[in-house]
C-alpha cells in the first residue's frame, strides 16, 4: 500500500523559520491546517510542534483539534453556513464572516452557549471571493456591534486563491485606511488586520508590508517552503516536509507505443505518441498508486532515473530511464509532492499516513556508531 509521510524535524525547522520572521516584524500568525484533512496522526504531530491558533475551513477538522487540544484557539476561515451556527460557536473560537444574517445566527447561538464568539469581517479587495464591499463597511459594522455575544476582533481579506490577484503595498494600505475609518467612526479599536497569507510573505521580507498589518494565516509556506508570490521557494526552508512512497508491483520491458485502435482513456484523453519510438522498448515499473489517490501532474519521482508515463485509477506507470538500475517487485519509490498532491492523498483512504522524525533517527544512528 502507498503511504505519505510527514517529517517532524523539517516541519519544526520551517515553523521556527517563520516564527523568527514574524516575531522580527512584530506580527502574529496562525497555522492553516486544512491540508491535513483532520487526520489525527498528522494533527497530533502538528500540535506537538506549533504553539499557534489553528485555522481550518472544515468544521469536522476543528472539532478534531478541540478534542486533541481543548486549549488551542481555533479559527474557521470561510463564511460559515448559517445552519451550522451552533457547531461553529461550539468548535471555533473565531470565524471569518461577510453575511449579517449569519452573524445574527452566531450571536443567538453564542448567547445560548454563554460564550463570546469573535469574528473577523472579510472585505473584498479585488480577488472576488468572500468579503463585503468596502463602501458598506461602516453600515455593516454598525449592525454587527449591536449584536450580543459577538466581538469583532479584526478585519481581513483574501487574495490569490481564486483569480490569482496578488497582494501589494497599495492594497494593504487601503485596508489599513478602512480600519482607521471604522475606528474613528465608532471610537472602538479593531485589534487585528488579517491580511497576510503565504503569498504575502515575500512582501514582508522585502519591507513592503506596511506597519499595522499584524496578522498572517500560513499553510502552504509552512508545509512546503514555497514563495507563492513568485512561484518558487524560500531560501532556508524545507520543501519536503511531505513525501509520498509507493511500492513496485510490476517490472517488465515493454513496447514504448501501444498497439490497436486508440480511444479515450480513463481521464477522457486520447494519448499521442512519438512514432520515432515505434518498435522500441523500455523497462517499465508499475506502482500501487493511481488517479484515485493523486493527480499525477502534481507528483514527481525524487530519483531522476524514473519518469511518470501515465496512470489509471489504481496504478501509475513509470519509465526506468537507466535500464541498468536494479528495480524489482517489492521495492519502494519515493515521490516529491505539491500542495494539491498532498491534499488529494490526504483525502484518500487508500494512502496510509505516517510520521517520521529524522532528528530522532539521526540520534539513534550516531549512538550506534559510538
Amino acid at each position: 500500500m502507498s503511504y505519505i509521510t510527514l517529517n517532524t524535524q523539517k516541519l519544526t525547522h520551517n515553523y521556527n523559520f517563520l516564527n523568527h520572521l514574524f516575531n522580527r516584524h512584530e506580527i502574529e500568525w496562525a497555522v492553516v491546517a486544512k491540508l491535513l484533512c483532520g487526520n489525527e496522526i498528522f494533527l497530533k504531530n502538528l500540535l506537538s510542534v506549533v504553539d499557534k491558533d489553528i485555522c481550518d475551513s472544515r468544521l469536522s477538522n476543528l472539532k478534531k483539534i478541540k478534542e486533541l487540544s481543548p486549549e488551542t484557539k481555533t479559527v474557521y476561515i470561510k463564511p460559515p453556513a448559517k445552519r451550522l451556527a451552533a457547531s461553529i460557536v461550539k468548535y471555533a473560537d473565531v470565524s471569518f464572516n461577510s453575511q449579517l444574517e449569519t452573524i445574527k445566527a452566531l450571536s443567538e447561538e453564542a448567547f445560548k452557549q454563554q460564550k463570546i464568539h469573535r469574528i473577523v469581517i472579510m472585505i473584498e479587495m479585488g480577488e472576488l471571493r468572500e468579503g463585503i464591499m468596502a463602501d458598506s463597511l461602516i453600515d455593516f459594522y454598525a449592525e454587527v456591534i449591536k449584536l450580543p455575544n459577538i466581538e469583532v476582533s479584526g478585519i481581513g481579506t483574501n487574495l490569490k486563491c481564486l483569480n490569482g490577484i496578488l497582494p501589494d503595498r497599495g492594497k494593504l494600505n487601503t485596508l489599513l485606511k478602512y480600519r482607521r475609518d471604522a475606528e474613528r467612526h465608532f471610537q472602538k479599536k479593531i485589534p487585528y488586520i488579517s491580511a497576510g497569507s503565504s503569498v504575502t510573505i515575500p512582501l514582508l521580507k522585502d519591507g513592503n508590508v506596511p506597519e499595522g498589518i499584524n496578522h498572517f494565516r500560513i499553510g502552504e509556506s509552512l508545509f512546503f517552503g514555497t514563495d507563492v508570490f513568485n512561484d518558487t521557494f524560500i531560501n532556508g526552508m524545507h520543501r519536503d516536509v511531505f513525501k509520498l512512497t509507493a511500492e513496485v508491483i510490476e517490472v517488465i520491458e515493454k513496447p514504448m507505443i501501444p498497439t490497436g485502435k486508440v480511444g479515450k482513456n480513463l481521464t477522457g484523453d486520447s494519448p499521442e505518441y512519438n512514432q520515432k519510438d515505434k518498435d522500441k522498448t523500455s523497462l517499465r515499473a508499475i506502482v500501487d498508486l493511481g488517479v484515485l489517490d493523486i493527480d499525477i501532474k502534481q507528483v514527481y519521482p525524487i530519483d531522476e532515473d524514473f519518469e511518470v508515463i501515465g496512470a489509471s485509477s489504481d496504478m501509475m506507470i513509470l519509465n526506468i530511464i537507466d535500464e541498468k538500475k536494479l528495480v524489482k517487485v517489492g521495492d519502494e519509490i519515493d515521490f516529491g509532492v505539491s500542495y494539491l498532491a498532498v491534499l488529494r492523498a490526504m483525502n484518500s483512504d487508500y494512502v496510509d499516513k505516517k510520521v517520521v522524525n529524522t532528528q530522532k533517527m539521526k540520534k539513534i544512528h550516531e549512538k550506534s556508531e559510538n
